[in-house]
């Protein structure tokens, strides 16, 4: 960890096995890191979301809802530079405690610049001493916070001054005062530089249940510990990010809160984990579904998997723990494998492979099977192509009809803007054609132009409209108000 720490600090890379290098947080041109340490519910999170101008990190009024460090892109006029928000420094009583807090110290041993944030009370706590002796003991660029000083009416706190850190700064994240000062501290001790980011980067989203694996698999693939790990489930509760540079090309991990049944969502911290996470489905180009080998009993599994094929996303079907699957013999993968492939009979593009994070199995994969999804999606298929093909699919099965009509498909082609494959079908009747033969159609558009590992969209249009159950007055919709004929029409007489 320590060597780790200084290659980011010193702006190298270091190439793993695979073709993977962790890139830091930074261009050839170091980019600068801040760092926000303090207690627990002193208002870090609160701060790291006033200075982005966005709800990135959970904020909640209970104790110790940050867990992992998050890091996020910051600027304030022409500076640019990493902010880090941690959990709240507090004596470790296990060792799930003891791996955040140490999480904590890698996070302020790899900054460039420290903010020590207290929460604005009448006394100092012990632990507001020992955030900021460890901060000081740094010999790097600091600055005490004094947040939530709307609670604090007319109390003095020239106290904070024996902590022995200045400047001080008075803030308060809920009312966004403070915040101006708190940036032209940190852009005053800081240099300039640009954070600049791969157009072809691609975004790598790891979903599922709770305690199935995710952060272990995030930290296997970024070969460092970011995500914080446990055997109780809900650990992790915002979306980690890291940046892996694989074969020339950049892959951005994303760590998700892992999705329950709905009923079983509590309200609160875990609400908000969710919703970031289908944010994280949005944002994302590819996801990988991890499932636990030893509970695949689960309809969760099902429903995330229809929830990425909706969002038209790329798709990898990841098995994680394989190496504690105790009823192993030579066929219990053939026989897992068909099993899984049962209950996602509807996704059947995914491509499902079998890991374990603590013995490196198969990780590297996903950086292939990703790489490989990615110029699928970017597929293009020439008109021509694509009409020869359904000449020949509506020869060989015609759609059947319904009520005296038959639909009738005319020509197709493909919307090249959008990031999901997506193909337009123009016809007579489309409405009528029954759900089997559109799917027929796109199984066999994949078994000719491939398409394998992403979602594809495929919407069946009218080429002509009835002009004679037409509005007569549609028209009007395509002209401006001031265009518009004013007159009015006459009521029939009862």
């Amino acid at each position: 960890i320590r060597k780790l720490c200084f290659a980011i600090k010193s702006g190298k890379r270091r190439i793993f096995r695979g073709g993977c290098a962790i890139i830091a947080p930074m261009s050839s041109k170091k980019v600068p890191i801040v760092a926000i340490v303090g207690r627990a519910n002193v208002g870090k999170s609160s701060l790291f979301n006033s200075v982005l101008r966005r709800r990135e990190a959970v904020v909640a009024m209970e104790p110790g809802t940050t867990r992992d460090s998050i890091t996020a892109k910051a600027s304030h006029k022409d500076h640019n530079f990493w902010l880090v928000d941690t959990a709240g420094l507090k004596t470790a009583e296990d060792e799930f405690e003891l791996t955040i807090q140490e999480q904590i110290k890698q996070a302020a041993d790899s900054a460039d610049l420290i903010l020590v944030v207290v929460e604005a009370t009448p006394q100092i706590t012990e632990e507001d001493r020992r955030v900021a002796t460890m901060a000081l003991k740094s010999r790097k660029p600091v600055g005490l916070i004094i947040n939530k000083v709307d609670q604090a009416h007319r109390l003095n706190l020239d106290h904070f001054e024996r902590l022995g850190i200045k400047p001080i700064i008075y803030t308060s994240a809920t009312q966004n005062d403070g915040i101006h000062e708190m940036l032209e501290f940190v852009t005053s001790n800081l240099p300039k530089a640009t954070i600049t980011e791969d157009d072809d980067r691609i975004r790598l989203a790891i979903l599922g249940r709770p305690n199935v694996g995710k952060s272990a698999l995030f930290n296997a693939l970024g070969k460092k510990q970011q995500a914080i790990v446990a055997d109780r489930a809900g650990t992790t509760r915002d979306v980690n990010r890291a940046v892996i540079k694989y074969q020339k090309r950049e892959i951005e991990l994303l760590d998700t809160a892992g999705i329950r049944r709905s009923g079983k969502i509590e309200v609160g911290i875990e609400k908000f984990s969710v919703l970031r996470t289908l944010g994280a489905i949005e944002e994302s180009d590819i996801c990988v579904l991890v499932l636990d080998v030893n509970d695949l009993e689960s309809k969760i599994d099902q429903k995330i998997g229809g929830l990425i094929k909706e969002a038209g996303k790329g798709l990898i079907i990841a098995v994680s723990k394989w190496d504690s699957f105790e009823e192993k013999d030579a066929f219990s993968r053939d026989t897992v494998a068909a099993r899984i492939r049962r209950e996602f009979e509807f996704i059947p593009w995914a491509p499902l492979i079998f890991t374990s994070s603590k013995e490196d199995q198969n990780i590297s994969k996903i950086f292939e099977l990703a790489s490989e999804i990615a110029e699928v999606r970017t597929t293009k298929i020439t008109t021509s192509k694509l009409n020869s093909w359904l000449e020949h699919q509506i020869h060989r099965h015609p759609p059947a009809g319904l009520k005296n009509r038959h639909p009738k498909l005319n020509y197709m082609t493909q919307i090249t803007d959008e990031k999901t494959p997506t193909f337009k079908l123009f016809g007579a009747h489309t409405k009528l054609l029954h759900w089997s033969y559109k799917r027929f159609l796109e199984k066999e558009l994949r078994n000719e132009f491939g398409f394998a590992g992403t979602a594809i969209n495929m919407s069946y249009l009218e080429k002509h409209v009835d002009r004679k159950k037409a509005d007569p007055y549609s028209w009007k919709n395509r002209l401006r108000p001031e265009q518009v004929p004013n007159f009015k029409i006459k009521k029939e007489s009862k």
